[in-house]
């Protein structure tokens, strides 16, 4: 039994789908699936139903899956611990980051740390803020960048990047651009386009309307600040964004704070407390990288 035919074998059963696995993997659906029956034949009893279109683990697959979870983390474990001895970082590093998002220091900070320790493998992986809180639970993703409504999510850990309040951006000559106060209830009363579900800003804004009982027409949707804000100033719909979000589009929208929307949409780093000495570094550097003062 050897480690890879664990990670193949791990990569399957997570995967559902021995040619995702493969790509996952970086080799070739007929090698994961030798590697699989090979693994198979030495434990006496096949791991997974392969009579349907996804690859379901059996009952042996089940009771095999958590040790071999196990075994690779202690091998990855090992490695780590011979790694801060030796004083190298190896292994690999899953990043995530809310789609849309356009901040770079967050690159920048993966450029430091990849120079700095190039043995480690660097991955990119971008998804609603939900999904991603949730692969950083599990421990599938290490570290990412998150639109949150709560400062830290439970159980993990978090640095503040942007807080900021809730803004309602229209074209000019809307009505609402013509009023100094403007309320949630006077938002709702126009069709909405914003984020989706699972996005922080779409968070914020959902619990607000719940905690007054108001119902909005969401007319559009889209994951990017930028979508949202072109749709606006075409009159498709009233945008719910940040203020940081609207601002590069004062040119064509004005952008009104929702005054009684008092919780701020957070984007944050979040990481679980637990972490590797690869994620203690790539976190000293985005510290760094977002903290730096904007040149000017």
């Amino acid at each position: 039994m050897e480690l890879r035919q664990l990670e193949y074998f791990v990569a399957v059963a997570e995967e559902q789908n021995f040619t995702r696995a493969a790509e996952r993997v970086h080799i070739s659906q007929s090698g994961v699936s030798a590697q699989i029956r090979q693994l198979e034949r030495e434990l006496g009893a096949e791991l997974f139903d392969r009579s349907a279109r996804t690859a379901t683990l059996t009952v042996a697959g089940k009771a095999a899956l958590e040790h071999a979870r196990a075994a690779l983390a202690a091998a990855g474990a090992a490695r780590q611990a011979v790694g801060e001895v030796t004083d190298l970082i190896r292994g690999r590093l899953m990043v995530g980051m809310v789609i849309g998002c356009t901040l770079t220091p967050l690159f920048d900070a993966l450029s430091v740390f990849h120079r700095a320790h190039p043995g480690v493998e660097i991955s990119l992986l971008e998804d609603n803020s939900d999904r991603l809180v949730e692969g950083v639970r599990a421990g599938t993703v290490d570290l990412a960048l998150v639109g949150t409504a709560t400062a830290t999510p439970d159980g993990l850990e978090a640095l503040t990047i942007i807080s900021e309040r809730l803004v309602v951006a229209v074209p000019a000559g809307h009505p609402l651009a013509k009023q100094r106060r403007v309320t949630l209830r006077d938002v709702v009363a126009h069709p909405i386009v914003c984020m989706p579900p699972g996005t922080g800003l779409r968070t914020v804004f959902d619990r607000a309307c719940a905690a007054q009982g108001l119902w909005p027409a969401i007319a559009l949707q889209a994951s990017a600040a930028d979508a949202i804000a072109a749709l606006a100033a075409r009159g498709l719909g009233v945008a719910i964004l940040s203020d940081s979000m609207a601002a590069s589009h004062r040119d064509r929208i004005t952008a009104r704070t929702i005054d009684d929307i008092e919780t701020p949409a957070l984007l944050s780093l979040i990481w679980k407390s637990t972490y590797s000495p690869a994620v203690r570094e790539l976190l000293v550097h985005s510290r760094r990288a977002f903290t730096k003062p904007a040149p000017g």
